[in-house]
């Protein structure tokens, strides 16, 4: 029995003695086995695909059983609607509208305020958290509207479910917010993708509109969640265009550009129309006093009204796009029709209903060029030129007016009808109709909600270097945990005696920054008596700080981090809100930006 421990000390001093003499070359291969930091994320980004095409299954599944338990019908909107009576057309909308209003009223109201659910919102001014019960509320809401007619696109639910997904994801793993951004946007790339069958248009869309950046860092695991949610989503539905365009005219002239030219124009004023048409319905329904489901039931009567007279206005446009693709409506109705889906949108949006307007802004799109394409035949003009051709570049030009985005605008439109032959006047048109639509109007269909609540859209920069790549919400931790204003004395010593840093921040009851304690200021208390117990952190606090914002610049942040004296610098989501979403390393920052700034030293000679 005495052999046994002699023997385990035997084994444990060899086993010590081998670790000993190889414990360098062992943290090397455990360094080579180790992922990178950018290993991870297209792991994550791949998950995100496969989420994306998932839910964009059951969105249709969802769809599907909806329409036949509503209408007593499958297949296209159009075709229900041109099937049902005109009594079932109106009813419809308006119940549907009635319905998806209260899912929201009584579903928002249980879930209570968990902070912004725009996409766009948390990862230009926010940490990239996205409440995950509102989004099913949501989401509810948009299928009940959806599904009964109402004017708006499916791309948005599913952009946003897949966004709150991968977050929800990332939240249940404590990621910092700088991958909650990312997968956001990963979210949104996959949700594009595999609603539209469009994997580079997914990509693009996530790095311009949603992050701001093609940096290869961001860009690439956009690339690949979009990729793989569009495979899957082939998978269920196979390849085929969503969109079939009859026209195969060849341009090989430059005399056919100018009609192009001219149409671009056209666009640019139809986009910032639309734009400037949607806030003020949005803001006539804002006047209606009634609760939030009275009014979504208003705008879906107006839809059903609407198509009584033209059934082609339900849904989200495909079936009516297709339709006009095919040159199968005559001038006049087209014109009506146009008219009609313009004013259906309008109601459905501004009613409040949930859902995306890229469909049925590729609609108008597709009304105007045909509308443009006709008249000029009607003149005799431009007739070698089809139809289809006109509105195929309409689709593109008015979409790129919304979302000041040509080339999201440009790869959208091929990838949704394999069309190569229609780039050049389709990239001029584009060009122009951006111009035009941001001269006249400087914000876009998706910076226009946060205009309204004060945050900082542009992110642009003519400057080089690696900080102009990086912006605050790149280096952005959880926030320093902060007091209520109305914290005691008490409670602010025990906090700064269990934590490491000397000042922490002050919020008052909407989680809004008002004021800033340092350790130092409290010294002129230290030999109070019980009047301690009448201090509160109000009492304390110096002024609001001078803070940063998430899409800000690290390069336009270096004056307040260079006089700040904290070591942890508060980040808000905007100056208007002021709401603390985070914070930022101070020491880590401005390693950053000197790295970025200083001048590399070249070997001379």
């Amino acid at each position: 029995m005495r052999t046994w421990p002699k023997s385990w000390r035997e084994v444990l001093a060899k086993v010590q003695d081998f670790f000993r003499r190889h414990w360098q070359e062992l943290l090397r291969i455990r360094e080579k086995l180790r992922l990178s930091e950018e290993t991870v994320h297209l792991l994550l980004a791949a998950g995100v695909g496969i989420i994306g095409g998932l839910v964009n299954l059951v969105f249709h599944l969802c769809i599907d059983t909806l329409k036949e338990v509503a209408l007593r019908h499958q297949g296209d909107f159009v075709e229900i609607a041109e099937a049902l009576n005109w009594w079932q057309r109106l009813l419809a909308p308006t119940v549907g509208g009635l319905g998806a209003g209260l899912v929201l009223f009584w579903g928002l109201h249980w879930v209570g305020k968990r902070g912004s659910s725009n996409l766009l919102e948390v990862v230009v001014a926010g940490d990239g958290r996205l409440p995950f019960r509102h989004a099913l509320i949501k989401a509810v809401s948009s299928l009940l509207s959806i599904s009964t007619g109402g004017s708006i696109g499916r791309e948005g639910l599913i952009t946003h479910l897949t966004a709150t997904a991968a977050s929800k994801c990332g939240q249940l793993a404590h990621w910092q917010p700088y991958r909650l951004r990312l997968l956001v946007a990963c979210g949104a790339a996959a949700g594009i993708a595999a609603a539209y069958n469009a994997p580079v248009a997914g990509a693009v869309f996530a790095a311009q509109i949603v992050l701001g950046n093609f940096s290869m860092n961001l860009f690439a695991p956009l690339v690949l969640a979009s990729v793989v949610a569009t495979m899957v989503s082939r998978s269920f539905f196979g390849i085929e265009p969503q969109y079939q365009v009859p026209s195969d005219v060849e341009f090989t002239h430059v005399t056919q550009l100018p009609w192009f030219v001219l149409l671009g124009l056209f666009a640019g004023m139809l986009g910032a129309a639309f734009l400037k048409l949607l806030r003020h319905s949005e803001l006539l329904f804002s006047r209606v006093t009634q609760p939030l489901y009275v009014r979504m039931a208003l705008g879906g009567l107006v839809v059903g009204a609407i198509a009584t007279g033209y059934p082609q206005v339900w849904g989200n446009g495909y079936g009516a796009t297709n339709q006009i693709l095919h040159d199968q409506y005559e001038l006049g109705f087209l014109f009506g029709l146009f008219v009609a889906k313009l004013l259906a949108t309008l109601m459905t949006v501004g009613s409040g209903a949930v859902g995306g307007v890229f469909t049925p802004t590729l609609f108008l799109g597709a009304g105007l060029g045909g509308l443009f394409g006709m008249t000029l035949h009607a003149g005799h003009v431009a007739e070698t030129l089809p139809t289809a051709a006109f509105a195929l570049v309409g689709m593109g030009s008015v979409l790129a007016a919304t979302t000041h985005s040509p080339l999201l605008a440009m790869i959208m439109v091929f990838e949704i009808s394999r069309d190569y032959t229609l780039m050049p006047p389709l990239m001029v048109a584009c060009a122009v109709s951006t111009l035009v639509a941001r001269r006249l109007d400087p914000e876009t269909i998706y910076t226009e909600p946060l205009r309204q609540k004060g945050l900082e859209t542009e992110r642009e920069s003519a400057l080089p270097g690696a900080a102009t790549q990086q912006t605050v919400g790149d280096l952005m931790r959880d926030p320093v945990p902060p007091l209520k204003q109305t914290a005691t004395f008490h409670e602010i010593a025990d906090r700064f005696l269990t934590s490491p840093n000397n000042f922490l921040p002050v919020v008052d009851d909407k989680h809004s920054l008002v004021g800033l304690v340092a350790l130092h200021d409290l010294k002129e208390y230290l030999n109070a008596g019980q009047e301690l117990n009448g201090v509160i952190a109000f009492d304390v606090m110096r002024p609001p700080p001078s803070c940063l914002t998430p899409n800000q610049k690290l390069l336009d942040a270096l004056p307040v981090l260079l006089t700040s004296e904290q070591r942890n610098v508060p980040v808000i989501n905007s100056r208007k809100e002021r709401k603390l979403v985070g914070a930022i390393a101070r020491a880590e920052a401005l390693g950053v930006l000197s790295e970025a700034i200083a001048p590399r030293s070249t070997p001379s000679g």
